[in-house]
């Protein structure tokens, strides 16, 4: 015979029963559990994704405005050099213009000091071009505000109305932005002439 003692079931009132044990899931519950919950990871992978996707661009976006900065300001630093220098070119240009045309009766030295300051021209833009600094003779082309600058106007027939007849001096670029604009004459339209049609004088008696 045992001798362990026989334990009567409590009867406190103020015990609390023994818990139940859960019932075992069926695997249709344990299938839609494991779907509910990679529904759930994939939702929060495709958030993390996207917000690694807007990162990322705006990175881009960061290193390429910065990129674009730098650039800008490498071409730009020398702007105020190269307005000093174009200076120099109109000078030079205004020196050639102010000796007398080419004729057979000239003086040799006058024809020698002409070729080379042509010569001495012609170098001297070429620089300037292959370090981006550019003239442009705006004679005969249409008249554009953000290149040109108006000095007066004239009326013509021989000029389409707004093109540019004269120009003074010409227009400078540095890699296509304006360093200095043209001084020009633009054409204006002449007015209409009035014609007065000739009076008809009463005949009737």
């Amino acid at each position: 015979m045992s001798n362990e003692p026989n334990n009567p079931p409590s009867t406190n009132p103020f015990e609390a029963p023994p818990a139940a044990e859960p019932a075992p899931e069926s695997p249709e519950q344990v299938m839609q559990a494991a779907a509910s919950r990679i529904a759930e990871l994939e939702a929060q992978t495709a958030e993390l994704k996207d917000r690694w996707m807007r990162a990322e661009a705006e990175n881009a976006n960061v290193r390429a405005r910065a990129q674009r900065e730098v650039n800008e300001a490498r071409q730009y630093a020398v702007q105020k050099f190269a307005a000093d220098v174009v200076e120099a070119a109109d000078n030079l240009r205004r020196g050639l213009d102010s000796l007398p045309p080419p004729d057979d009766g000239q003086p040799e030295i006058i024809t020698r000091l002409r070729d080379g300051l042509a010569g001495v021209e012609r170098s001297f833009i070429a620089v300037l071009e292959r370090n981006g600094i550019k003239r442009e003779d705006p004679t005969g082309t249409p008249f554009d505000p953000n290149l040109h600058q108006a000095m007066s106007e004239q009326e013509t027939e021989a000029h389409p109305p707004g093109s540019v007849i004269q120009a003074w001096t010409p227009a400078w670029t540095l890699h296509g932005r304006l360093l200095r604009p043209a001084m020009v004459v633009v054409a204006k339209a002449p007015p209409p002439e009035i014609t007065v049609a000739p009076s008809r004088l009463d005949t009737s008696a």
